[in-house]
């Protein structure tokens, strides 16, 4: 296993025989070599949201919000370590060239594991998710993968953005997130403390904005009393991208650049990415910093670096460039696809029987699109197999597939010279002549993402409310009227107002970013060979009109935990092609089943182990995700509608009949107060495990009961 200590005091060796303007040029993330040393340059920035990004040909596995859409640990583990795989493939390539530019290194600033709290954000489809719970076992699955076990690192990862950020993009470099303590303590940073403390991540990366007044790049309250503090944090802190510069230009926490470096340096902000630290030699002439905090902060990422084994002869080094895009990682990154996938809607259409097709309509400005399988912060595949191309591809010579982009993505024509809507004469024609229409349509990372990545400008990145684009909207009105069989495909990284084809459209499916080839299996669902089971990790809501304040950072009314109303679609919701019924519940020698009244004493010291039966009634083959909800019925402090605990994947061929076991960890019987203080509070919980949430919406939705049963504490 790693040895820190030992790299730690190779660090401390190393950079004790640096010069003080050597020590400070090695914390910028483009740091210089130093010859004399035979320190070589290393750039600390490269990404690996899903699959290495923006250095050339990677495997282009889903966007994150689409694996999350899997609930599927062990899967996010195997993502983690092919990323590693490719990026030690890249790192072990250019480096024989000489190649030290950005986005060539082994510390990837993934992954995001802020809380997608509001379906406006646009950066949202970065993360796994609405809720604390899953996005903390998603993302320790992934750091760990991408990390690996051995001597030295696989690669490094990073935890972003601590800690309370999700919007607004357009305000980020000057706003105060305002959160409560509870707010703090159950849903911003449980996340992270589990990459922390159970992960071992390498890095964090700071937020742009403020948290409760305190720039999260030079908070001491978040960088120094809770992560270096209360979590024991060992490794390195590095800003986000120019946000130690909003410090004096935006934030106006500090005057000039020097006291930026100076504040963020003393909080313990290792490495800038940015250029502020380029005033760290004049901040120390200045006696702003000492270069015992220069030291500190070069001993830490030189600890990383020979935790990566950088200066050694390792395993890794023998890592080829066959592993680039190679046929394993493809086929994990169909899997990933296929397994995040959600059926949202089904009246019977799906699957498509290819044999009874004569004509089939394929509609839509993200039928075709390349850019609607990719999300952000992605590389380069070598080739891309759009819906359109899937569904070609799968079906035979003799039945005809007609194809209209329908309408731009969000303009108001396609040609420059034409008018308004003018391919949307094409569309109907193509439902005319079509047995069953696929509608594509949705967003791209030119209307959701990150500030100055999108063409979004009036938005940041963001989304001013949940509908698509008017355009879009007209499209899907008109092709419906026609009258033909529609299965509407939704291609979003986020949650979108989908009450009119909920209602019009014969079947909905939530196909989010699903990767450079995920057109195959796009329509590997439509046709059958696969059965859709992937569950929704945010909440669909009707409209905005349901939501607080985009910047509100309060919980109340927010995600399944707080949302008060009935959303269109619950988080946990999705359907599949089999008919799976959950039979019974065991726990301890107990058995209980729906409907019944279930009751039993439990010990809070010993561990609780839950045994789920399902039954696949039908002859198809799927996969299908147990999740148990768990709520304190006695305390004031729980959530309203208790919260996620434990879940697991299963797959059930036809006919058959499968017993899941799933752990449920200690926190899931505490709250958190209004002090933000962890505590078990009551004696009775009441839990519930079937295949999504206990609500009545996903009831009317699925028209499935989950087993309810309640622990009752034996020392109260």
């Amino acid at each position: 296993m790693r040895d820190r200590e030992k790299a730690r005091k190779r660090a401390h060796e190393l950079v004790g025989k640096m010069t003080l303007e050597e020590k400070a040029s090695q914390l910028r993330f483009d740091a210089p070599a130093i010859p004399r040393l035979n320190v070589p340059a290393y750039n600390w920035w490269n990404e690996a949201l899903h699959g290495v990004a923006r250095a050339g040909v990677a495997t282009s596995f889903p966007q994150a919000i689409g694996m999350a859409a899997a609930f599927d640990a062990p899967m996010m583990e195997e993502v983690g370590e092919a990323i590693a795989v490719e990026g030690r493939a890249k790192y072990n390539a250019y480096k024989e060239e000489g190649d030290r530019d950005i986005y060539k290194g082994l510390t990837f600033w993934s992954p995001n594991v802020n809380i997608f709290r509001d379906p406006r954000w646009g950066r949202g489809h970065e993360t796994y998710g609405e809720d604390p719970y899953l996005t903390g076992e998603l993302g320790k699955a992934f750091v760990e993968g991408l990390q690996g076990d051995g001597e030295y690192l696989h690669a490094a990862a990073c935890a972003k953005h601590f800690a309370v950020h999700s919007g607004p993009e357009g305000l980020r470099h000057q706003f105060d997130a305002k959160a409560s303590k509870k707010d703090m303590w159950e849903t911003y940073l449980p996340a992270f403390e589990k990459l922390v403390k159970e992960a071992d991540v390498e890095a964090v990366m700071g937020a742009y904005n403020r948290t409760n007044g305190e720039p999260c790049c030079g908070s001491s309250t978040l960088m120094q009393e809770i992560l270096r503090g209360k979590w024991e944090f060992e490794g390195h802190y590095v800003s986000d991208c120019w946000a130690v510069r909003d410090f004096h230009e935006h934030h106006m926490v500090t005057d000039t650049a020097e006291e930026s470096a100076a504040m963020a340096l003393k909080a313990g902000c290792d490495v800038n990415c940015g250029n502020t630290y380029l005033h760290m030699m004049k901040a120390y002439q200045d006696g702003l910093v000492t270069e015992e905090e220069i030291t500190r902060a070069a001993e830490r990422l030189f600890t990383t670096r020979f935790l990566l084994g950088l200066f050694d002869e390792t395993e890794y080094d023998r890592t080829g460039f066959d592993r680039i895009e190679c046929r394993e990682h493809l086929e994990l990154a169909d899997r990933a696809a296929a397994e995040g996938i959600v059926l949202l809607k089904n009246n019977g259409v799906l699957p498509l029987k290819k044999e009874s097709l004569k004509a089939v309509g394929v509609i839509g400005p993200n039928a075709n699109s390349r850019a609607a399988l990719i999300g952000n912060y992605h590389g380069t595949s070598s080739r891309y197999v759009t819906v359109l191309e899937g569904i070609q591809d799968a079906l035979a010579e003799d039945t005809r597939v007609y194809y209209s982009e329908g309408c731009h993505l969000y303009r108001e024509k396609v040609e420059g010279l034409g008018q308004r809507q003018d391919r949307i004469a094409e569309a109907v024609s193509v439902a005319k002549n079509s047995d069953v229409v696929v509608l594509c349509v949705g967003l791209d990372e030119t209307l959701e993402g990150e500030e100055g990545d999108t063409g979004n400008s009036y938005a940041s990145g963001d989304k001013t409310d949940l509908l698509l684009p008017q355009v879009q909207r007209e499209l899907i009105e008109a092709v419906i009227k026609v009258g033909r069989p529609v299965i509407v495909l939704n291609m979003t990284g986020s949650a979108m107002d989908l009450r009119y084809v909920q209602e019009h459209a014969d079947a909905v499916v939530q196909v989010w970013y699903p990767g450079a080839r995920g057109g195959r299996t796009v329509a590997q669902i439509l046709f059958g060979e696969i059965s859709p089971s992937g569950k929704l990790p945010v909440t669909f809501y009707n409209n905005t009109k349901e939501l607080p304040d985009f910047e509100d950072y309060s919980m109340k009314g927010r995600t399944y935990r707080y949302f008060e109303g009935k959303p269109l679609y619950p988080f946990g919701y999705g359907l599949t092609y089999g008919d799976v019924t959950v039979d019974s519940v065991s726990c301890a020698g107990n058995v209980w089943k729906a409907g019944e009244d279930n009751t039993m004493e439990w010990n809070p010291e010993e561990e609780l182990t839950v045994k789920v039966s399902l039954t696949n009634k039908s002859r198809t083959a799927t996969g299908e995700v147990v999740q148990i909800y768990v709520k304190a019925s006695e305390s004031a402090h729980a959530t309203p509608n208790g919260k996620l605990c434990a879940f697991s994947r299963v797959f059930l061929n036809g006919a058959e009949t499968k017993e899941v076991e799933l752990k449920i960890g200690a926190d899931a019987f505490t709250v958190v107060n209004e002090e933000g203080e962890r505590l078990v509070d009551g004696r009775r919980f009441l839990f519930s495990a079937g295949l999504g949430q206990p609500d009545e919406r996903t009831r009317e939705l699925t028209g499935r009961e989950c087993v309810a049963f309640t622990l009752q504490r034996k020392d109260g």
